[in-house]
């Protein structure tokens, strides 16, 4: 089981009276440390969860969109970069759920706590970019230097690809 967001357990028990009926649900919630390998919501951030509930015979639809900050290193340049992450919710809470499609009551209520920690998982970059033209790290900081004497020695797990040549010649290989 993911875990809960705290302040999205809704009660849906009057919304259930009327099939058809709509209420919208906004809350800011506390996200922070929720994080992937690249990217996380910074400590003490709020998600903005904006929702509308509609009312079905036999269940609640959920539908609505979660903002929430993110940082993360930029994979170019490694500067730390951040941005708002956006994730669309389109759930269904059902009396009788089947199958993994449709989620169940908690009593009352709608625990939208791990709907809204799983978009938001999902929402956060795998590859953050500070801005589309980042060329990478500054050469003057970060210099490329290449084939000097201080060098590591080679793995010698490696040393038949040494031996590797890729010239042109008119020998077939398989002779």
């Amino acid at each position: 089981m993911t875990d809960t967001v705290a302040g999205l357990r809704i009660g849906v028990s009057e919304l259930r009276r009327r099939p058809g009926e709509r209420r919208r649900i906004r809350r800011e919630v506390p996200l922070g440390g929720t994080a992937i390998s690249t990217a996380a919501v910074p400590a003490g951030a709020d998600a903005d969860v904006d929702v509308v509930l509609e009312s079905l015979s036999d269940g609640v639809t959920v539908n609505g969109l979660v903002r929430v900050p993110w940082v993360g290193p930029c994979r170019r340049c490694l500067e730390e970069t951040t941005g708002v992450a956006e994730a669309e919710i389109h759930e269904v809470f059902s009396d009788h759920p089947v199958g993994g499609d449709l989620l169940p009551f908690d009593g009352d209520a709608v625990d939208l706590g791990p709907v809204v920690h799983d978009a938001v998982v999902l929402a956060l970059p795998l590859a953050p970019l500070c801005r589309e033209d980042c060329a990478g790290p500054d050469p003057d900081h970060f210099p490329v230097v290449a084939g000097t004497e201080d060098a590591p020695p080679a793995d010698p797990r490696w040393s038949a690809l040494a031996e590797l040549r890729f010239d042109q010649d008119d020998t077939d290989p398989l002779e």
